[in-house]
């Protein structure tokens, strides 16, 4: 199983060094797509994943998901969170074993999530349906002082419900001077590369995992597509995700990285547990 460069105790105590630095962006991978983001005391947590859930779930099936690395930390320990979203109802993006905790734990914790799924969301964390705040397509709110933007995700298509709303959902988030995507899962489709070209987008979170449908796998972003979307939108830098997380559904970031080099687009491949910190994010390409 793999290590995170930081786990437990260990990744607490960087977050905690790393809070000394207010006007520096901190950004956390966390498996899966899973990100920690902290800026001037305000922390945001993209999409967390931090249990065995989908591993017992589907054991002794035609889909196990055994786990590949080991849990950077347990939820009940981020007690120190604004923000939480959730790009979509699958359990890697809508955790109940990771949000409930987190709840408890943070009572005045906010929650940002598709408009389309308030009803799932209610129901699978037992909550006050008017508590998430909603979004839709080309729809912006205000959280715990950061603009969330919500721009359509194509897991293998543009899915909305009866009403037109997207059940897939990336966001751009300005959080003081940084502006960040994190485009939960989706695959490149047409208009995509320019919604996001307009938001001068200083760093990019983009699944590599890419689709094989007879295998199970919905669509994703190949690595080299990420690359690809992150050069198009002129994105200061890209960090990869969703992969090395269930060994039936991973990726080598090496073809993202090798595109990216290709085409001069600055990226950076984390490590579970591992910290990127800039006081000066790369701005958008020309």
């Amino acid at each position: 199983m793999i290590t995170p460069a930081l786990e437990n105790d260990a990744f607490l105590e960087d977050v905690r060094l790393a809070r000394r630095d207010a006007d520096t962006l901190h950004l956390w991978w966390l498996g899966q797509s899973g990100f920690l983001v902290h800026w001037n005391d305000r922390f945001i947590l993209f999409d967390p994943y931090l249990s065995d859930s989908l591993t017992k779930k589907y054991a002794e099936t035609e889909k196990p998901h055994v786990r590949m690395t080991r849990r950077v930390i347990s939820p009940e320990r981020l007690d120190f969170i604004d923000v939480v979203t959730s790009t979509h109802n699958h359990t890697d993006h809508l955790d109940a074993e990771t949000l409930l905790p987190l709840t408890q734990v943070n009572p005045d914790l906010q929650m940002v999530i598709p408009e389309a799924n308030r009803n799932f969301v209610a129901e699978r964390l037992r909550t006050d349906p008017d508590w998430p705040v909603g979004l839709d397509d080309g729809q912006s709110v205000d959280v715990s002082r950061c603009r969330f933007h919500a721009v359509p995700a194509a897991h293998e298509t543009v899915e909305r419900d009866d009403q037109g709303r997207c059940r897939f959902l990336g966001y751009v988030v300005e959080i003081g001077p940084y502006t960040l995507y994190h485009s939960g899962d989706t695959m490149m489709f047409d208009g995509l590369a320019e919604r996001l070209k307009a938001f001068s987008i200083n760093v990019a979170m983009l699944p590599i995992n890419g689709r094989d449908p007879k295998r199970g796998v919905p669509g994703n972003l190949s690595g080299e597509e990420a690359a690809e979307l992150a050069n198009a939108v002129g994105a200061g830098v890209a960090i990869p995700c969703h992969f090395e997380m269930f060994e039936f559904n991973t990726a080598s970031p090496e073809p993202f990285r090798k595109r990216a080099e290709t085409l001069g687009q600055p990226v950076r491949v984390l490590r579970a547990g591992e910290r990127f910190s800039v006081s000066s994010v790369p701005g958008p390409q020309s």
